[in-house]
């Protein structure tokens, strides 16, 4: 009799390695939604298949399926980390992948508590149940937005760019896109012994499809620019060797350029102003004569600082008869690129990567005011912050009317993460109802319209000048207004109403 019981609970010991493994697949699949917009529903069907199995675990597997759920979503989803620390920063290929799965595992963590959250207070009431794991769901999107500076690469509502929820960016931005998407999920997940509750999910879905977007911007005056992706590699962009071509290449660039506006991307100019004075100099004060005419104004990618007193990843502007041009500083840094976190020092020393510990700029800047628009620069992977770019609304006589995004995302390489970044894009402009100009090294150097769509792109790691029109927008809309005052805060209190609406219908 004893010899059997080790047979016996076999199958219970292989079910209990298999299902975490779905979730690792689901959670993979559903990454495939942020490259192929078209594919929205996979994220619906991926977020449904880990309700359904969390739905009968345990608090302990329904943790474990969490966990393994993120772990496949960001580890799909993010792997490109690999090559900017490998490939580019020299770190051993081990400790790269350790790394980057290290971050993936971290950041589930908030997804594990969410689902053990789940199985614990669970009732048997689909309505309930579909409403408390959309509560649980934007707590950990809202947690990995918010903890240690945040991460929220990959948050679920930019999966939904091109679906029906798209509707709701200018009322709940991308985190309550997210917050429905996964109460949809649960509702599907409840396909077999509630049919009806499905049906509801996909008419909502149906209803929101024939609504559309509703306008919240007024237009502005049209403008015509031109955006520059330099397509240097990156293992050449601080070549000593290098840099006179780099910079000779970005003069002709700029003075060739048709647009009244010229954009050139995150570190264009990849020299602090003394280094460049000494390699090239009077170099920025002739491109600034030549952009000292009517009609003509340019932003540029540049350290700015020195080495002794600090510096910072910045954006020149240059324009006819400004007393002094204008400047923005990056203000959201990327931690281990641009920022050492506190005890991480011994790891950013592995890498080789210059310019690698910035200071901060105003966390609401002003824009670059040029025919009669506001156009608000931001760096690289600063427009993943929606909230902080929602401060710069809170004064709507101040607001932009353009956003403009520099970026150099070349440490990745030709990867997911170039599709991923513009639908980061693309969801800032639905959000604020304004149109986003992309200029970046590698791509995707593009135009976004006011409501999210791609007006125009070049092919990435290719060399050339965007040429397009531009119309500004003024307005605001909901969700700039409440996050340009209340920030994250707000979320938080739709989650605590959710729990506490599901505690009301929680069976006695």
């Amino acid at each position: 009799m004893n010899a059997s019981v080790p047979a016996a609970r076999a199958p219970s010991r292989i079910r209990g390695v298999l299902w975490p493994l779905v979730a690792l697949a689901l959670g993979a699949l559903q990454t495939l939604a942020y490259v192929r917009t078209a594919w929205w529903p996979l994220q619906l069907l991926c977020a449904a298949g880990l309700a359904h199995l969390v739905w009968p675990a345990a608090p302990a597997r329904a943790a474990a399926l969490g966990w393994a759920y993120g772990v496949g979503w960001l580890g799909a989803g993010v792997w490109w980390l690999f090559i900017s620390m490998h490939r580019y920063g020299h770190l051993p290929a081990l400790l790269a992948a350790v790394a980057v799965l290290a971050l993936a595992a971290a950041l589930s963590l908030y997804l594990a508590a969410a689902m053990a959250i789940v199985a614990r207070w669970r009732s048997g009431l689909w309505w309930r149940d579909s409403t408390l794991f959309a509560a649980v769901w934007l707590l950990a999107e809202l947690a990995r937005t918010w903890i240690f500076t945040g991460f929220p690469w990959l948050a679920s509502g930019y999966a939904h760019v091109d679906s029906p929820l798209a509707m709701l960016a200018p009322w709940l931005g991308v985190l309550g896109i997210g917050m429905v998407a996964a109460w949809l999920a649960a509702l599907l997940s409840h396909a077999w012994h509630a049919p009806h509750a499905s049906a509801g999910a996909l008419a909502l879905l149906a209803a929101a499809a024939w609504i559309g977007p509703t306008g919240y911007s007024r237009a502005g005056a049209t403008l015509s620019v031109s955006l520059l992706q330099s397509n240097v590699p990156q293992d050449e962009k601080f070549v000593v060797e290098q840099l006179p071509a780099t910079l000779a290449a970005l003069s002709d660039t700029l003075r060739a350029a048709r647009g009244q506006l010229v954009v050139a991307p995150e570190t264009a100019i990849p020299l602090l102003p003394s280094q460049l004075n000494e390699l090239a100099p009077g170099y920025l004060a002739t491109l600034s004569a030549h952009f000292d005419h009517p009609g003509r104004a340019a932003l540029i990618g540049i350290p700015l600082g020195d080495y002794d007193r600090g510096y910072s990843n910045s954006v020149v502007g240059l324009t006819q008869n400004a007393a002094q041009p204008y400047r923005y500083d990056k203000q959201h840094l990327v931690p281990f690129g641009e920022f050492i976190p506190p005890g991480f020092r011994w790891f950013t020393d592995l890498m080789n990567i210059p310019l690698g510990d910035f200071m901060r700029g105003a966390r609401n800047p002003a824009s670059f005011v040029f025919a009669g628009e506001r156009w608000a620069p931001n760096i690289c992977y600063e427009d993943l912050y929606g909230d902080e770019l929602a401060l710069r609304f809170a004064d709507e006589a101040a607001a932009p009317t353009a956003l403009v995004n520099l970026s150099n995302i070349a440490w990745f390489g030709d990867t997911i993460a170039i599709d991923q970044h513009l639908q980061i894009s693309r969801m800032r402009a639905l959000e604020f109802q304004r149109p986003m100009l992309r200029a970046t090294n590698t791509g995707a150097t593009a135009v976004i319209d006011h409501e999210g769509r791609v007006a125009a792109r070049l092919a990435p790691f290719t060399s050339g000048v965007l040429e397009a029109k531009v119309q500004g927008r003024s307005g605001i809309t909901p969700y700039a207004w409440w996050a340009g005052r209340l920030g994250l805060w707000p979320y938080l209190a739709v989650a605590a109403l959710l729990l506490a609406l599901a505690g009301r219908w929680r069976k006695p």
